[in-house]
């Protein structure tokens, strides 16, 4: 009787642990199905759906397109901003560094103008937010400071953040000019993009060798 009670008990202990391996199992799965439910749920309320403009670019090239409108009112915008700055600035090299990107920029605008003709599209301006509040930072920074190395180096700073943007457009625009096989108008561009690393070096060369350390003494 005694060994029959033992294996009874065995049996029992046994399917009570199956018992409360299963139960564990089913809530381990509820709770990773909760889990990823509510992953799920807060990616899509923390990154709300962006629903398309009706002009919105369905393909490659008509976002080309729309991005080299862009970059053609931000070089339109900078004719009218670098002299401002150079106006503003003290330093020689910086007033010479900024003229010089001027007529670059002037280049510049020539060429964006035949990529448009090559790929068959009108040259048409089209606002470039980010351009317009680089611009707009830069004349704060002329508001805040005044005339002299700490100004200068502003200007430099400002100078710079646009020259970083211009860079990764340009960069961009040549990438999807060589994907839509517009060999030629990825030339042009590419020619702009070395002019920006250019005039970025030049700044850097300006802030590095004069104008930030004549600010730390100021």
């Amino acid at each position: 009787m005694k060994t029959t009670d033992k294996k009874d008990t065995k049996e029992t202990e046994k399917k009570a642990t199956s018992a409360t391996t299963k139960t564990a199992s089913k809530t381990a799965e509820k709770s990773t199905a909760k889990s990823d439910s509510k992953s799920t749920s807060t990616a899509k309320s923390g990154g709300k759906e962006v629903k398309a403009k009706k002009s919105a670019a369905e393909d490659l090239r008509e976002f080309f397109v729309d991005a080299l409108k862009d970059i053609y009112w931000a070089e339109k915008a900078l004719t009218k901003a670098l002299p401002k700055m150079s106006k503003n600035a003290t330093s020689k090299k910086l007033i010479e560094a900024l003229n010089s990107h001027l007529t670059e920029t002037e280049g510049q605008i020539e060429r964006l103008q035949q990529v448009f003709e090559m790929i068959g599209e009108k040259a048409v301006a089209k606002k470039c937010e980010a351009m317009a509040g680089l611009i707009k930072e830069g004349e704060e920074i002329l508001e805040e400071t005044e005339p002299g190395a700490v100004r200068d180096a502003g200007i430099i700073a400002a100078s710079q953040k646009i020259e970083h943007y211009e860079i990764a457009t340009y960069g961009t625009l040549c990438a999807y000019a060589k994907t839509l096989g517009e060999i030629k108008a990825g030339k042009l561009l590419h020619e702009s993009l070395e002019e920006e690393k250019a005039a970025d070096k030049t700044l850097t060369e300006a802030a590095y060798n004069d104008i930030n350390f004549d600010a730390a003494e100021a």
